[in-house]
């Protein structure tokens, strides 16, 4: 995708002038057994993927006009915290639940930007702080790595929409091939901040390079993850 078209771009450009949707996920953190922050970046990220490669989403599926209308404008995507009866309720709407080894996201089909159903709107975004109770293991460099920009702090509800948004960069780059091999493996990931050393490299490398459009947290034009598939390199 020419740079000039990017969903993610500070400057307004036609995608703002397409009606607005975002794309929903919802990360359950139970108080006695929050999940791991990586996990759960790496469980976002791949419910993004699920989410674009399930058969609802493309074609003449129930999901694809939506799926469609939110490509077309900004890729916005909100996540929120659910519990208990929150989470339940969110697992009664139309969705799919992806599992990390200690987190669970729930990602749904796009809906209109103040057109949230009401069981969702209703989830805090706020308060997705999370911690990884010890240091990541260092990453496949034979596999897919989302590497998040070492100079910014972002909270763990930011850095999953982020991850995810590198993840659909790398997915939209691949080939129908290496789409479906990717798919068949489970989406194999690893989402880890970069080396601040390495991050200067990582973002000329010509790799998909997610720029924040500014909307929280961070200034327009941030540039947060760089996503790394093999295929791309």
């Amino acid at each position: 995708m020419p740079p000039s078209e990017s969903p993610f771009r500070a400057e307004r450009t036609a995608r703002d002038e397409a009606p607005q949707f975002v794309l929903p996920l919802v990360v359950r953190i139970e108080k006695a057994a929050p999940p791991a922050r990586t996990d759960a970046l790496e469980t976002a990220a791949r419910a993004v993927l699920v989410m674009l490669s399930d058969a609802r989403s493309v074609g003449d599926g129930e999901w694809a006009q939506a799926v469609r209308d939110w490509q077309d404008a900004r890729i916005r995507k909100v996540v929120r915290r659910a519990r208990g009866a929150e989470w339940r309720r969110a697992e009664a709407l139309a969705g799919i639940t992806v599992t990390g080894e200690s987190a669970q996201v729930r990602v749904f089909p796009p809906v209109p930007l103040d057109g949230w159903p009401k069981d969702l709107a209703r989830l805090q975004v706020s308060g997705t702080d999370l911690d990884d109770p010890e240091p990541p293991a260092a990453a496949d460099p034979s596999g897919p790595v989302l590497w998040l920009n070492p100079g910014l702090g972002m909270s763990a509800g930011k850095a999953m929409a982020q991850a995810g948004h590198g993840a659909q960069l790398a997915w939209w780059e691949l080939s129908d091939q290496e789409r479906a091999a990717w798919r068949d493996a489970g989406f194999p990931l690893a989402v880890r901040t970069a080396d601040p050393g390495r991050w200067d490299e990582l973002t000329t490398s010509g790799l998909p390079l997610v720029r924040d459009a500014g909307f929280t947290e961070i200034a327009p034009g941030s540039c947060t993850v760089v996503a790394d598939h093999p295929a791309l390199r």
